[in-house]
């Protein structure tokens, strides 16, 4: 077993990200051992730091996102903000942001930039539609990423509104994008001695995701257009939503050993041997029998366990739509480690997703405590900068650094 606390042990991350996406991969990165640095404009740091649940300058939503950083607020804009912050460039290994593109040349710290104050830096912009292209400068989130990429188009009934989705999955997804791309640099640097440019973006991580819409469009030539299907796969069967007594459940059984399965699972092992259902397109073509014949026997069911434990005894793809609250507090979710516990001196006890690697030489997750804006101002600038205390209350007192002053 290595010495080490996690397999990043020793790497040093300047983070300039707020909102979501960025912030997930710096934790990421804080969650396998990198000292990360959160650096927040004043005065009053990332706007996250005041979503709900708010007390007193604790957010359980910054919680989330930020914990196990140490935070440096400080005007960037301000030749002295700006002077730390390059300072700072020559001490570490990463640099994350995800500004609007061209944000970071105008506070002069654009790779090139960035490149000669260190060479061996492993830069990495996240952005919403890239550093160029026709909507490169647009201020994008999550949601916007997701309605260009198509994937807004396919989600609801067939002749409604597309709906949008209730999670922040591309922020999340763009962030483990990035993840991996920065430690396959910094495997390069260890071979060359190079850093280098990275770019990922919301668009590019959401369109990555079409496992078949876009291949279907395209090598169709247009003939099949991939659209909306509501509650039921439209080129598969069955593969969709049944409405069980006391849940939503959904049952895949694409192939035709699955379909025997779920037909010997519902008592009905003669529909598994019919011909109008022993191939996948001739489910599809009898789609609304299937379904009906499906709830019906769910319907007949007393319990949406009973249905699903029998089809799981028959190894039939198959799981009850949990609200958030009973994903919480699933057992299979707490034993993993899906889902953690951690405790705010004010917000006291709460549970917050956990990390999803597992790494057997590193098999125990790290305690990650949130910082309070500013709250490692000295800590960094002495450690790292050699500042002086006197130094570092002249800044404050000139506005370039800030930190939140306890109640």
């Amino acid at each position: 077993m290595p010495n080490q606390r996690h397999i990043l042990e020793g790497y040093k991350v300047l983070d300039m990200t707020q909102f979501i996406a960025g912030p997930t991969l710096t934790r990421l990165l804080a969650q396998t051992g990198a000292e990360v640095i959160k650096v927040e404009n004043t005065p009053y740091g990332d706007p996250t730091r005041f979503a709900p649940v708010y007390k007193d300058g604790h957010s359980s939503y910054f919680s989330q996102h930020n914990r196990g950083k140490k935070s440096l607020c400080v005007n960037a804009k301000d030749p002295e903000g700006s002077r730390i912050i390059k300072e700072l460039l020559t001490r570490v290994d990463i640099l994350a942001e995800n500004f609007t593109p061209g944000v970071m040349a105008k506070l002069g710290l654009d790779y090139r930039t960035v490149s000669r104050i260190n060479p061996r830096i492993v830069m990495c912009s996240i952005s919403t539609f890239g550093q160029n292209g026709p909507l490169a400068f647009k201020p994008g989130f999550d949601p916007i990423g997701a309605c260009y990429a198509g994937i807004v188009s396919m989600v609801g009934e067939p002749d409604g509104p597309p709906y949008p989705l209730r999670t922040a999955m591309g922020d999340v997804m763009t962030a483990v994008h990035a993840y991996g791309a920065i430690g396959y640099a910094l495997l390069h640097r260890e071979r060359t001695g190079r850093g280098q440019f990275l770019e990922v973006t919301l668009l590019d991580s959401y369109f990555h995701c079409h496992e078949e819409s876009v291949v279907l469009a395209s090598s169709s030539r247009g003939e099949i257009k991939p659209r909306r299907a509501g509650l039921h796969h439209e080129t598969h069967c069955p593969v969709g939503l049944f409405k069980g007594r006391e849940h939503y459940i959904f049952i895949i059984a694409i192939t035709l050993e699955q379909w025997k399965s779920l037909c010997r699972a519902m008592g009905k092992p003669e529909m598994g041997d019919d011909p109008r259902f022993k191939t996948e397109p001739g489910r599809v073509a009898h789609k609304q029998l299937i379904i009906d014949a499906i709830q019906g026997w769910l319907a007949s069911m007393p319990s949406d366990d009973a249905a699903v434990a029998a089809m799981e005894a028959n190894h039939v793809p198959v799981a009850p739509v949990l609200s958030v609250e009973e994903a919480i507090d699933h057992p299979h979710l707490r034993q993993r480690g899906t889902v953690r516990t951690i405790t705010d001196p004010l917000l006291g006890e709460y549970q917050v997703p956990g990390f999803p690697f597992r790494f057997s030489d590193f098999p125990d997750e790290l305690t990650l405590e949130t910082p309070t804006l500013g709250q490692h101002n000295a800590e960094i600038l002495e450690r790292y900068l050699g500042y002086s205390p006197e130094r570092i209350s002249q800044l404050e007192s000139a506005g370039v650094l800030c930190r939140y002053k306890h109640k």
